[in-house]
């Protein structure tokens, strides 16, 4: 008989229900500072260990510690790992929004709850079970002042024990959580044992939701994005990284200062790189920009609101085509907004930063793979272009925990650019530091100590001609406007280009960083559901490309699916694309801070439509 045939009962024995095989989302309510963080880690890798497809999203507040927290783990034995709307094993740990947790679920929902919230009388379709934390942590754990961290391990083997998820695997993971401090791998393994045992013991299988071995994680690793692009920068070259810590960016330099320090230290014991904390954003971003004139590799990490402190000297770096990489991982906004969650509000703003005329290359990481990746496209695309290069993350894929390939090693070589050296000086016999030479807008520059009269020594971020000479004749205004417009054309050329699914639909889907992970599902859902075909196009970085183009071109109505509320890449698309296609455009926006799920997409697509 196959898995899913099995009929099960509920506690009267009279509704049957077929088991869930690898197919369920699991959410973990607790306070934030309650240690709850390495449990539910250790929960996701557990299954993880089992071969089964999984994704981590956590869900906590901006303050220190006492507010609700949730961790929502997806497991999809299809590969889904978008955030899944519904959830079906609710594990109650906060009693002050347990009734609206349990309230909020679908019937024939699982709910694991604290013994003393007794939620059991709340609802007749739910599946209760209680457990008594505290009667169980008490002889795991002597000392009373761990009990409240450890309390939680405990729920890790009653879900390991209901959903069969092997104990071999929790503790392996739990091992790995706890690597370098062995008596507290041994204290967390013993209260999921205890867990384990009292489920065993004690409840009663009533859910329909099990894990089961599979191997489609074979080969593959769990990290976050941040460090991820951390990696990813070192691996690019960097020397240089300045910074101001900020949620959700901080962990991307406190994890690139561990790589360095690990592998960026010379046989003489000096550091070949400078790691820097400013005292504010505008210092990181100066600090970035004067490392990137001198030679430098250069780096800051950020979110929203420093990007908009950054403004001026975003516009510095444009005008005096100084090179520098900045990480957005984008949060809610605006002013300080939703610091704890995530969006993709920044990319109109970023886009023109600065006054007057600006127009900034980005870059748009969708996973893990492409945050290591895309540093390296942007250290160089920085150097080419001699300007600042975005990278637009967000706090879902920079700060959970995701599924990847290991990464490849970079094959590229690094492109410095158009640097001229004294030889080359020598051979020229002159040089124009903002002459397009080439005629792709691009000058060619000397680094500061070039022995050589010709060489430049000083970058001027106001009116100037071609030879950096002071200069407010309109004549030269216009001719270096139009040569830096040049090329930033140019550079449709370079940045990355989309990933393009295309069939015969006249319905397109445009969309870009972590949004797609809801659109492969929600394709599916549309083609299944209502035998809806749709074409895809996922952006990767803007200026855009002749793709982009031609997939409007081709479709006669083209939703574009991203994660703020004023469709800010629509807005750049309609700029870009011949005003005949603009109606074409339409919007479909999510914009509560949460990770988009494909259900919604769905949902609003048909409702457009018509259907």
């Amino acid at each position: 008989m196959a898995t899913t045939d099995v009929a099960l009962h509920d506690a009267s024995g009279h509704i049957e229900r077929k088991r869930v095989v690898n197919n369920m989302s699991i959410q973990v309510a607790t306070v934030n500072g309650s240690g709850s963080q390495s449990s539910n880690t250790v929960l996701l890798r557990s299954i993880f260990q089992m071969g089964v497809p999984v994704s981590g999203k956590n869900l906590f507040p901006s303050n220190i510690a006492g507010l609700p927290t949730w961790y929502t783990i997806r497991a999809n034995k299809d590969g889904y790992i978008a955030r899944k709307k519904e959830i079906d094993f609710l594990v109650a740990m906060n009693a002050e929004t347990a009734q609206e947790d349990v309230m909020s679920l679908a019937p024939g929902a699982a709910v694991l709850y604290d013994e003393p919230l007794n939620l059991r009388q709340l609802r007749s379709d739910l599946m209760f079970y209680s457990v008594p934390f505290d009667k169980l942590v008490a002889p795991v754990c002597p000392e009373a002042k761990l009990r409240k961290l450890v309390k939680n391990m405990i729920y890790v083997g009653v879900v390991a024990r209901l959903l069969e998820i092997d104990m071999g695997e929790v503790e392996k993971a739990i091992r790995k959580q706890f690597a370098s401090k062995a008596k507290a791998a041994n204290l967390n393994f013993a209260a999921a044992q205890a867990g384990f045992d009292y489920a065993g013991a004690s409840l009663s299988k009533q859910d329909s939701f099990f894990i089961q071995r599979m191997d489609k994680t074979q080969g593959k690793i769990i990290i976050d994005g941040n460090s991820a692009a951390a990696l990813g920068c070192m691996f690019a070259g960097v020397t240089v990284a300045t910074w101001y810590p900020i949620t959700p960016s901080s962990s991307l330099v406190e994890t690139l200062i561990d790589y360095m320090k690990e592998y960026r230290i010379g046989p003489d014991g000096k550091a070949t790189f400078a790691i820097v904390q400013a005292e504010d954003e505008l210092a990181a971003i100066g600090m970035v920009l004067g490392a990137g004139w001198v030679g430098a590799r250069a780096m800051t990490a950020t979110a929203g609101p420093g990007i908009s402190l950054m403004s001026e000297f975003a516009g510095l770096s444009y005008y005096a085509e100084v090179p520098g990489v900045i990480w957005d991982i984008q949060r809610v906004g605006p002013s300080t907004g939703l610091p704890t969650r995530t969006s993709q509000g920044d990319i109109l703003s970023t886009a023109f930063l600065s006054h007057g005329d600006t127009r900034h290359i980005m870059l748009i990481p969708c996973s893990v793979s492409e945050c290591f990746s895309m540093a390296q496209d942007a250290f160089n695309l920085a150097e080419q272009f001699q300007t600042l290069v975005f990278v637009m993350s967000d706090l879902d894929l920079g700060m959970n925990n995701w599924m990847s390939d290991p990464f490849e090693y970079p094959a590229t070589p690094i492109n410095r650019g158009k640097v001229l050296s004294k030889q080359d000086l020598d051979r020229l016999g002159s040089f124009a530091r903002y002459k397009d030479v080439d005629g792709d807008g691009i000058g060619y520059r000397t680094l500061p100590g070039t022995d050589h009269p010709y060489a430049a020594y000083f970058a001027r971020g106001s009116g100037h001609n071609e030879k950096s000479q002071y200069s407010e004749r309109p004549d030269d205004f216009e001719r270096n406007m139009e040569r830096i417009n040049r090329k930033f054309e140019t550079a449709r050329s370079f940045v990355p280009r989309p990933e393009v699914n295309t069939g015969k639909s006249k319905i397109g889907i445009i969309a870009y960083g972590t949004s797609h992970w809801g659109i492969v599902e929600a394709r599916d859902q549309l083609r299944g559901e209502y035998g809806i075909e749709t074409d895809y196009l996922r952006l990767r970085a803007y200026p855009f490309t002749r793709e982009v183009h031609e997939f409007v071109e081709k479709h006669d109505r083209v939703y574009l699916v991203e994660q703020n509320r004023d469709a800010q890449m629509l807005s750049l698309l309609k700029l870009d694309v011949r005003p005949e296609l603009v109606t074409r455009l339409r919007s479909i926006a999510h914009i509560h801070g949460l990770p988009l799920d494909a259900r919604s997409v769905t949902d609003e697509l048909m409702t457009m439509e018509g259907k």
